[in-house]
């Protein structure tokens, strides 16, 4: 029997095994029919003895040791493959007992495989990754990478002591390893280890993994995301009507992991402990939505997850993917929607993670003037492969899909449109046109905005892009990007700048407060004033605005009031609200303790009653992107640094008007032309003293008179405080009967049912005094 095994073998396989150097070991390892019965062969690095536990009858059967760096094989009689483990006899004499891997078929879809290749494959996500599974009733997981490349692909892990020589993978023409590995579940340990052309051998980290260690430690961890009830049905079924161009929506953009410290001696709080702390803060504020800073797993704390190495994982610094799941289960059940940062432009070049993969440029361009950003010191992704743009656009659906995301918002889109950002000449090449601009980039964008918003139409998609590239929110069929939003850097960084002058100055720049509004309606706009702003030397809002501390803090709320009045949906970086003062850092918790000074305190009252303001009164947001939602009253008083205009709806009583002082000079009676002849009532002041403000207010309403000013017919008279905002609702006049027959009408019926009614009640007071 020995030599008729001997002879079945096949030395030249036996040798790539031993060698490490096989891309489809099932075609040698595992049960095989012949003529002569069923051959069993496998690979036990230094083990000293085999054999093999038939489970039918428990019979063992000891295998021949064909190789003396520890193959082994064995002939059993038969046509039908037996159910079998492995008995293994180590040279420490210990013995373990394991299911044969190459025992099992493979999982793989060939139609699956192939749209991969097309770069449609968006479920792919299913399919590359670690997948716990259960297999001719074994349980195990279904291991899967894409690395066309390498000579040999090994999963290795604890399961195995790290060995890549015992589970190499089988590769398919799609350029895809695979292997099932029976036993290894949940929260197993794995890498996969890859010897490329040249014979170098390293360990990656899955790119398609659910979950990763905790930094600094860099291994894929297996993780099983059917197991979590989801319990925000109902939130799911009405976001479309919460989340749209006519409903408000004010973000409140943070970090988790900085927002608020434990007291205890850890780093982080859990994703389950953050949530209700996070929701009861965020309802009480009236902030409509959170943005996280990227989630997804990344080794540095400094780069505030914007260099990811785990696409497909939530950060283990917070707890594990079901208790990131329940955080964004609580905030639905709470109302409020959670927008996830994240970044296809570009990625660490760590070597657990993508670059140089498979041994060769698989991710990324092979020429650095393509591939690589030079000041961010990371790689560009190469849009141009299928593989590689059907990992991203799967991403992007799997965060929406997998953990309910209600908005995508990507990062550095600009650095995609082109070519040469952030490069000097010699550093970049050109398109096929001798253009700047990156064509397979641009495909990118509008085949994933395309078939994202085919799957889930009720999520948002948000660009941060800084350029006046056109269409960027524009429809795919008018050849626009398909964005839902994109970032308003360019009202950010002129309001700040025009905020930072002293007010005595500010009217020479004037024109930082009106330019938005001539390109307000060429896309749909977010005003934002996020995490950037306050970092890097830069200071906090606070810090950035003029005067003492009185006058600091009358600037941030006309700031913040001005944002909400300003057509476009809104952001504010944590801390902000309540007028942190240090600059943000990833290290330590926001400063809390500022609210026990009045200040602040009243600032984050302020914050409160504006964001109840916005939410209440739809002129502030149905017409974001119409320009009939919006009107100059008179924008030309730079030398007073004021600012006058209307919201509006297609409802003339929703009508806000809306006066913003940017000086520090009080204004009485000062006239204002007004677009309807009616009543004017003071609903919001920025002065008031309970935000802490001097108290200059209207309290009284004002009605219009036939005076003509700022080119109005009508117009009233009103206080403006100095550095504030005030907001006036409108109502129509009061029917006069004199002027309406109607109602002189009305006034004759109503006058003589009166006179019955008396003359009723004196007749029966008489009647009853009579008797």
């Amino acid at each position: 029997m020995e030599d008729k095994l001997y002879e079945m073998m096949d030395w030249a396989e036996i040798e790539a095994v031993v060698y490490s150097e096989e891309n489809q070991p099932r075609n040698i390892l595992g049960p095989h029919k012949t003529k002569d019965g069923i051959v069993i062969q496998g690979y036990f690095p230094d083990a000293v003895e085999a054999s093999v536990k038939l489970l039918s009858d428990e019979k063992t059967v000891p295998m021949v040791q064909e190789d003396e760096g520890g193959y082994f094989a064995v002939l059993l009689p038969g046509t039908k493959i037996p159910e079998y483990r492995f008995v293994v006899t180590g040279p420490d004499g210990e013995k373990e007992e394991f299911y044969d891997a190459y025992a099992f078929p493979c999982q793989l879809d060939e139609k699956a495989q192939k749209q991969f290749e097309a770069g449609i494959c968006y479920n792919v996500y299913e399919m590359l990754g670690a997948h716990p599974a259960v297999i001719d009733g074994v349980r195990g997981t279904c291991f899967a990478v894409w690395a066309p490349n390498a000579i040999r692909v090994s999963v290795v892990g604890d399961f195995n002591h790290w060995d890549g020589r015992m589970h190499q993978m089988h590769l398919h023409e799609s350029g895809i390893y695979e292997l099932f590995i029976p036993e290894v579940g949940e929260g197993a340990l794995y890498k996969y280890e890859i010897k490329a052309k040249g014979g170098l051998v390293y360990l990656k980290a899955d790119p398609y993994a659910n979950a990763s260690q905790l930094r600094p430690d860099t291994a894929s961890v297996v993780a099983d995301l059917g197991k979590y009830r989801w319990q925000d049905g109902d939130w799911m079924k009405q976001r479309r009507k919460v989340q749209g161009d006519k409903t408000p929506m004010y973000v409140y953009e943070m970090h988790l992991g900085s927002w608020k410290k434990p007291e205890d001696d850890r780093v982080f709080y859990n994703y389950r402990e953050i949530a209700p702390m996070l929701a009861e803060y965020v309802k009480e504020m009236g902030f409509t939505h959170v943005e996280l800073m990227p989630v997804m797993e990344h080794p540095l704390d400094e780069s505030w997850g914007y260099q990811v190495t785990g696409y497909y994982s939530p950060t283990a610094r917070y707890g594990t993917p079901d208790d990131f799941k329940y955080f964004m289960d609580y905030m639905h059940q709470q109302g409020i929607g959670v927008i996830l940062d994240w970044v296809p432009a570009h990625f660490p070049r760590d070597t657990f993670g993508l670059s140089a993969f498979d041994g060769t440029c698989l991710y990324e361009h092979l020429d650095p003037r393509k591939g690589a950003h030079p000041h961010w010191g990371t790689l560009i992704y190469n849009y141009g492969r299928p593989q590689v743009t059907n990992f991203l656009i799967a991403n992007a659906l799997f965060w929406a899909k997998e953990y309910h995301a209600d908005g995508i918002r990507m990062d550095a889109v600009a650095s995609m449109l082109y070519l040469d950002y952030g490069k000097q000449d010699g550093e970049w090449i050109a398109n096929i046109y001798g253009g700047n601009e990156n064509l397979e980039a641009i495909d990118f964008l509008k085949h994933l905005n395309s078939v994202f918003k085919k799957q889930i139409p009720d999520a948002m998609l948000i660009a941060e892009e800084s350029t006046a590239w056109p269409k960027i929110t524009g429809d795919l069929q008018d050849d626009g990007l398909g964005f839902d939003y994109k970032w308003n850097m360019g009202w950010m960084n002129d309001f700040i700048e025009y905020m930072k002058n002293d007010p005595v100055f500010r009217g020479a720049h004037h024109d930082q407060l009106t330019f938005s509004m001539i390109y307000a309606y060429s896309e749909k706009f977010l005003l934002s004033i996020s995490h950037d702003e306050v970092v890097h030397m830069k200071g906090s809002l606070y810090t950035k605005m003029p005067g003492d501390d009185a006058q600091k803090l009358s600037n941030l709320r006309l700031a913040y009031g001005y944002q909400v009045a300003h057509p476009g949906k809104k952001l504010l970086f944590m801390g902000q609200e309540f007028g942190q003062i240090r600059e943000w850092s990833e290290q330590r918790g926001l400063d809390w303790e500022l609210l026990e000074e009045d200040g602040h305190k009243q600032l984050q009252s302020y914050m409160e009653e504006l964001l109840k303001l916005y939410k209440t009164c739809p002129a502030l947001y149905e017409n974001d992107f119409n320009s009939d939602g919006f009107e100059w009253i008179n924008c030309m008083e730079w030398e007073k640094n004021l600012l006058i205009f209307l919201r509006k709806t297609k409802k003339r009583e929703d009508t806000l008007l809306v006066v913003c002082n940017f000086s520090n000079v009080e204004y009485d009676d000062f006239m204002i032309g007004v677009p309807y002849q009616g009543k004017y009532k003071e609903i919001f002041n920025s002065d008031a003293a309970a935000f802490g403000g001097t108290g200059v207010v209207n309290p009284r309403v004002k009605m219009s008179k036939k005076v003509e000013c700022d080119e109005r017919k009508n117009s009233i008279t009103v206080k403006i405080p100095p550095l504030g905002i005030s907001v006036f609702s409108y109502t129509r006049p009061a029917e006069k009967a004199k002027d309406n027959k109607t109602a002189k009408t009305r006034q004759k019926k109503t006058s003589a049912t009166a006179k019955k009614n008396l003359k009723k009640e004196l007749e029966q007071k008489f009647e009853t005094e009579e008797k």
